[in-house]
């Protein structure tokens, strides 16, 4: 741990990770197993309203906090960093593997981190963003380093598989970051947001006690509730940390939102007039993996020469709860 705050000490993204488990499904996939139960639908009918063709689910047995682990290495290897360099972790999940202890905590032990502070922040979808927001403030202030922050969820572990309009949209996976304190600005602005008014429009209605679960412990959503809501505070939570940063949409070379629906995405780019090509896009090959949408995507952009080391990059989260918010940085 560090011991003073300084005055010029500034968070900026030293690598990068992520993980899908090994099992693809495409649509059609999905299609034969709704059949199966009477349910109707089709690979058109997903495509055209979502933008997915395939998502990944885990194997049974097989946990949030295993593609945690599995996204951090990639991320400390990116970084030229080990486990015993990080004094923070940081897990975004709304899937985690008990009750409690933390995700985070499951993870520091299955890396092998020898201490620093472990939690779980539940944002649903907007997870990730809210934790590199926590993570960046912890270590702007002296309290830690060197910080992994990592997206990971199981969604497919609290999907109905009897309601069409949502089981076909999730998917599993895990992304990673690995923060550290920089002389120079990295992470330059961000925005968290929450609107508790709209907790019904998507939840998991579920709970435990007495040994019971209590409730309905599967995945509900409004779509055109959502929908209609996502597209407004993304462009609302985007002018904000522009603003804070001093910059404009023209200086955004990459926008990446949380991979919901491909029209919410191409809305959004197109409110803040941003060219379809400075999008990054992987809801069609992952579907929504929700808190690790974000850092999935960034490193797939990172891997494949998309997102370069100086470009300015705008990353957005929106989901249950209602939260929402944004991060700007330099990469």
């Amino acid at each position: 741990m560090a011991s003073s705050p300084s005055p010029t000490r500034f968070t900026r993204i030293a690598g990068t990770g992520s993980h899908l488990p090994p099992r693809r499904l495409s649509n059609q996939d999905l299609v034969d197993r709704l059949a199966a139960d009477g349910i109707e639908t089709s690979d058109d009918w997903i495509v055209e309203r979502t933008g997915i063709r395939f998502r990944h689910f885990a194997a049974e047995g097989v946990s949030a906090s295993d593609l945690a682990v599995e996204a951090a290495r990639h991320a400390l290897e990116a970084a030229g960093c080990t486990p015993a360099d990080i004094d923070l972790i940081v897990v975004a999940t709304s899937t985690p593997d008990m009750v409690f202890p933390s995700t985070a905590c499951i993870v520091q032990r299955k890396l092998g981190v020898p201490g620093g502070a472990a939690f779980d922040v539940q944002a649903v979808c907007s997870g990730f963003v809210y934790g590199l927001t926590v993570a960046d403030a912890l270590i702007r202030t002296g309290t830690a380093r060197r910080a992994l922050v990592i997206g990971a969820e199981v969604f497919s572990r609290i999907l109905d598989f009897k309601d069409r309009t949502t089981c076909v949209l999730f998917g599993d996976g895990a992304g990673a970051v690995v923060l550290e304190a920089s002389e120079t600005p990295g992470l330059l602005a961000s925005t968290l947001n929450a609107d508790g008014r709209q907790v019904e429009i998507l939840c998991t209605p579920g709970t435990v006690s007495g040994g019971r679960v209590i409730g309905e412990p599967l995945l509900r959503m409004d779509g055109q509730a959502v929908f209609k809501l996502a597209v407004g505070v993304l462009e609302e939570a985007a002018r904000k940390v522009l603003a804070q940063a001093g910059r404009t949409p023209e200086d955004v070379d990459w926008l990446i939102p949380h991979q919901a629906n491909i029209r919410i995405m191409q809305m959004t780019a197109r409110k803040m007039r941003l060219p379809a090509e400075k999008l990054v896009v992987t809801v069609d090959r992952h579907g929504n993996t929700s808190a690790a949408s974000v850092p999935l995507a960034l490193d797939e952009a990172v891997r494949s020469g998309q997102v370069q080391r100086g470009d300015t990059v705008l990353l957005e989260g929106v989901g249950g709860g209602f939260t929402w918010g944004a991060v700007l940085l330099d990469f």
